[in-house]
């Protein structure tokens, strides 16, 4: 007898007929002699429609009462399909984060997971009970009601196999699997079999929606087999693995983009030592997360520094550069909210030649103007205009022999 857990997101669960649709394959599960524990998201829409009302109400909700209010959507959803499993003749009980002891620490509407008391769910299993876990949520150890941000279903799923020790973590979602790009914009993109976690992570922080970042590193940090796949098909889905059997093979898995990313350009700061740490610090201090970073060097003793952040962040961090330049003798800030990102991933870049000329010779046969760069071992990204997105990502994908119609 093997331990599952399963996960399932929004548009899984997104109206009555879904979560049936839902329960029928956690009861496949059980009756093939599987102890089960669900991970579920708020139906549909329901997290947007909250941060809408939010909107309607306040621009600066106060963080506790937000994730206060947040928190409701996944209730909703385990306990509903709780009745869902009871009436298909199941053992089910619906179980909040902190009634699972999800402690978190207290960073409201982006809280992180310290520790889980897997005991009571062991106990509930013992008795043959389907448990029916809310995602994204938690609470601190005050036992206030904390969320874990964006992709914390996904999170609390594999937090919960990790600490459970589970034989497997199921991700359930609107696609088939981890794809080589999304479909939407290369017709010809294929599902991958396998992916290793670190290619997984790199595609998920350079925007691929299918997995959270946080989720896949808690999945390579504890070694939890991982696999994605679709609610609405029978198909198989994509397994992410530590490694491949000969990860030379694979040179590029796949292409990854984001048009959420602005740029923050700062001249003429002052050539001094700790100037750009200063500034990161201060960006550090205030939330915001930076992404690609360079610094040119200048004349007279001043440099230009250049970074990108989320779309999100654009404005606190465009207002806070501003400052900070005043504070510090900068010449100004050029700022441009009209860019994204395009990135490669794989693991057999690390022994291949020619990736990053390949890459930029498929950016320039479509005359695709490149405005930054930046590479790791098996990662390289670009920052291009946000209207190219598209036609660069067709083109790499192209190039690379990346589709199920390779030519």
């Amino acid at each position: 007898m093997g331990l599952i857990v399963q996960k399932f997101g929004g548009s899984s669960v997104a109206d009555a007929g879904m979560m049936k649709n839902v329960g029928r394959r956690i009861i496949d599960e059980v009756e093939s002699g599987n102890r089960v524990v669900v991970v579920v998201s708020a139906m549909g829409r329901t997290t947007d429609n909250l941060v809408k009302l939010v909107g309607e109400i306040t621009e600066r909700p106060e963080p506790r009462e937000l994730d206060m209010l947040l928190s409701t959507g996944e209730q909703v959803s385990i306990a509903a399909l709780a009745m869902v499993l009871h009436a298909m003749g199941h053992k089910a009980i619906s179980m909040t984060g902190p009634q699972v002891g999800m402690l978190t620490d207290s960073a409201h509407n982006k809280a992180r997971i310290r520790d889980i008391n897997s005991g009571k769910i062991h106990q509930l299993l013992d008795h043959g009970y389907v448990v029916v876990v809310a995602g994204f949520q938690g609470s601190n150890i005050d036992g206030q009601i904390t969320t874990l941000g964006r992709g914390g279903s996904d999170t609390t799923a594999v937090a919960l196999a990790a600490a459970l020790k589970a034989d497997r973590c199921d991700i359930y979602t609107d696609v088939e699997g981890v794809f080589t790009t999304d479909p939407r914009v290369v017709r010809s993109a294929r599902k991958l079999d396998t992916i290793t976690y670190d290619e997984m992570l790199e595609l998920a922080s350079l925007g691929a929606k299918v997995l959270h970042s946080r989720s896949v590193e808690l999945a390579s940090n504890f070694n939890v087999p991982l696999q994605v796949l679709s609610s609405f098909t029978g198909t198989s889905g994509t397994h992410v693995v530590k490694e491949y059997g000969n990860m030379e093979d694979i040179v590029v898995s796949g292409v990854a983009f984001n048009r959420g990313e602005a740029k923050i350009s700062i001249l003429g700061v002052p050539d001094h030592p700790g100037m750009a740490s200063m500034l990161f610090a201060a960006l550090g201090g205030a939330g915001i997360s930076v992404d690609m970073i360079i610094q040119n060097v200048g004349s007279g003793g001043r440099n230009d520094i250049t970074f990108t952040v989320l779309e999100e962040d654009f404005v606190p961090a465009k207002e806070l550069a501003e400052s900070w330049v005043a504070e510090n003798g900068c010449s100004l800030v050029e700022t441009d909210d009209n860019i994204g990102k395009v990135s490669i991933v794989g693991v057999g870049m690390i022994s291949h030649t020619g990736v990053a000329s390949t890459m930029f010779n498929a950016l320039a046969k479509e005359k695709i103007n490149i405005q930054m760069i930046s590479t790791s071992e098996i990662k390289i990204s670009v920052i291009i205009p946000r209207d190219d997105i598209d036609r660069a990502v067709q083109s790499i994908h192209r190039e690379f022999k990346l589709g199920d119609d390779p030519a």
